[in-house]
C-alpha cells in the first residue's frame, strides 16, 4: 500500500501495515447480511469453508478472515482475489488425492492438503480434469453409491459436467429446473445448490428438486441472531438424552433416533446433525420403537409394523412393506430394542426383560430362543466390534458379548457423553 488512510478524527496514518489492517477490518463482510458465496467445501478435517471474494468463513459461526491467512497462495502473487469453485476430493483408491481440496479460478486449479499447496500447482484445469471447462460456477464431489461411480460434478450455468474420476471422462447434463449454482456443498449424502443467500437441495444424478425450495441459508448453514435453525432443533443436555433406537449400517454410519428426529454420524470429523425422520424415511411418520441393520438393509419397527429399506445412498422402501411383526419376525407385542451383531444372522429383539433370538435366514422366521435379561426398561441397543451397548435414559450398559449380557452379573451404568451423541455435557 502506498496510500494515506485518514481516520474520522482527522489523523493521517501512513504506515502500510496499519493501513492494511484498518482497511481489511473496516470492510469485513457479514454473511448474516445475506451473501452469495463463490464456493463452499469441506476441508480434510470436516470443517465447512465458505468463500466470498478474498475472504472465507471457517465453520458455521464466527467472523470472516482473509483467505490467504489459511491458503497463502490465494493472494495477489497468483492474481487470485476469489475462487470460482471448490470441492474435497473423494477418491479412496488413490490416497495421494483423497481428501485434498481443489480450488478453481478461471482456467487454473490448485490442490491443497493441510492448507499446503501441492507441488506442481497451480495447473491448467484440463491437466487434472480433461474436458472440464474453465470459468466454473461450482463443483462438488459425488462418491460411488450416490453417483454411479466416484465422480465430481462441475457446474457452469445450467450444464453439469459429470467427471468420472477413474476413467477421466465427462458426461454433460442440463438441469434447467435447478437454479444456477454459485457454490455447491455435499453434506451427509445430501447435495445443496447455493444461489444468492438461498439454497436448494437436489438429487446428484437427476438434478431433481423435492420439497419447498429455495430456503434461506441463514436458517441452516450459519448462526445468525435473527435466524433460527431449521426445524427448531436444539442440542440437548446429555443428562436429558433418551434415544428410541440406534444402529450402525454396513458402511459404518451410525444412526440415532429420538422422537421425530434422527441424527447420523459418518465419521467424527463430519460431526453429528439432526433431521426429521421423514426426511430420510418418508413413510415412518411417528418415530420408531427399534431399528437394526442386516445385509445392507435397514429394518425399522414402529408399533406392530416393520418397514424394510434398501441401504443405498437414499433409502427406499422395499415393495410390499410395511408388514406386521408377526408376518416378518414371527412375534407380537411392543418391541423395546433390536440389534444384530456383525457377521451374524440372528436379530436379538428385546421385549421387556426378555431377549428373543430370531434366525433371519429361516423361512418362516420364528423365535429360536428366549433368554431372560437382568435389565428392564431398555430404550435402545446396538452391537458392534467393541461389544453390546444397552441404552436406558441418559445412561448405557456395556457388555463384551451375549454371554456377559445374559449372565446374572450386574454391570455398572455409564453416562452418555457429548462425544457419543453430540449432546451438551
Amino acid at each position: 500500500f502506498s496510500m494515506t488512510y485518514i481516520l474520522t478524527c482527522g489523523v493521517e496514518i501512513h504506515h502500510p501495515l496499519l493501513v492494511h489492517f484498518i482497511t481489511v477490518f473496516a470492510t469485513l463482510p457479514d454473511r448474516c447480511q445475506g451473501i452469495e458465496f463463490d464456493a463452499i467445501a469441506l476441508d480434510e478435517k470436516g470443517n465447512a469453508l465458505f468463500f466470498k471474494d478474498e475472504y472465507l468463513w471457517n465453520g458455521y459461526h464466527g467472523p470472516a478472515q482473509l483467505s490467504n491467512e489459511s491458503f497463502k497462495e490465494l493472494d495477489d502473487i497468483h492474481g487470485i482475489g476469489h475462487v470460482d469453485a471448490a470441492f474435497r476430493m473423494h477418491n479412496i483408491d488413490n490416497p495421494d488425492d483423497h481428501d485434498h481440496i481443489y480450488f478453481f479460478l478461471d482456467d487454473k486449479v490448485f490442490s491443497y492438503y493441510n492448507q499446503s499447496l501441492e507441488d506442481g500447482y497451480p495447473k491448467d484445469i484440463q491437466q487434472d480434469f480433461p474436458q472440464v471447462p474453465s470459468h466454473l460456477d461450482a463443483a462438488v464431489e459425488c462418491p460411488k453409491g450416490e453417483c454411479v461411480t466416484d465422480s465430481v460434478l462441475f457446474f457452469k450455468g445450467h450444464d453439469v459436467h459429470v467427471y468420472d474420476i477413474a476413467t477421466k471422462t465427462v458426461k454433460v447434463k442440463t438441469w434447467p429446473n435447478l437454479p444456477v449454482c454459485t457454490s455447491v456443498l455435499r453434506w451427509l449424502e445430501h447435495y445443496y445448490c447455493f444461489h444468492g443467500h438461498n439454497f436448494t437441495r437436489f438429487h446428484p444424478i437427476t438434478g431433481e428438486v423435492n420439497g419447498p425450495y429455495p430456503k434461506d441459508a441463514r436458517h441452516y448453514f450459519m448462526r445468525c441472531a435473527d435466524f433460527g435453525h431449521g426445524g427448531g432443533y436444539q442440542t440437548p443436555k446429555c443428562s436429558d438424552v433418551k434415544i428410541d433406537a440406534i444402529t450402525s449400517d454396513d458402511a459404518g454410519k451410525t444412526y440415532f433416533f429420538a422422537g421425530p428426529i434422527y441424527a447420523r454420524q459418518d465419521t467424527a470429523r463430519d460431526g453429528l446433525h439432526a433431521f426429521p425422520i421423514t426426511r430420510g424415511w418418508k413413510e415412518v411418520t411417528n418415530g420408531v420403537d427399534a431399528v437394526f441393520s442386516y445385509t445392507g438393509k435397514l429394518y425399522m419397527i414402529k408399533d406392530d409394523q416393520v418397514y424394510i429399506y434398501k441401504g443405498d445412498a437414499h433409502y427406499s422402501l422395499i415393495e410390499g412393506y410395511p408388514k406386521t411383526l408377526r408376518e416378518e419376525l414371527g412375534i407380537e407385542g411392543h418391541v423395546d430394542a433390536a440389534f444384530v451383531c456383525p457377521s451374524e444372522h440372528t436379530v436379538h429383539v428385546i421385549q421387556g426383560q426378555n431377549i428373543r433370538n430370531i434366525d433371519l435366514i429361516a423361512t418362516p422366521r420364528v423365535v429360536t430362543q428366549d433368554v431372560p435379561l437382568m435389565l428392564s426398561g431398555i430404550d435402545a441397543a446396538m452391537c458392534g466390534s467393541d461389544g453390546i451397548k444397552m441404552y436406558k435414559g441418559s445412561q448405557f450398559y456395556h457388555y463384551e458379548n451375549m454371554v456377559t449380557l445374559t449372565s446374572r452379573i450386574a454391570q455398572m451404568p455409564q453416562n452418555i457423553t457429548g462425544s457419543m451423541f453430540g449432546c451438551r455435557d
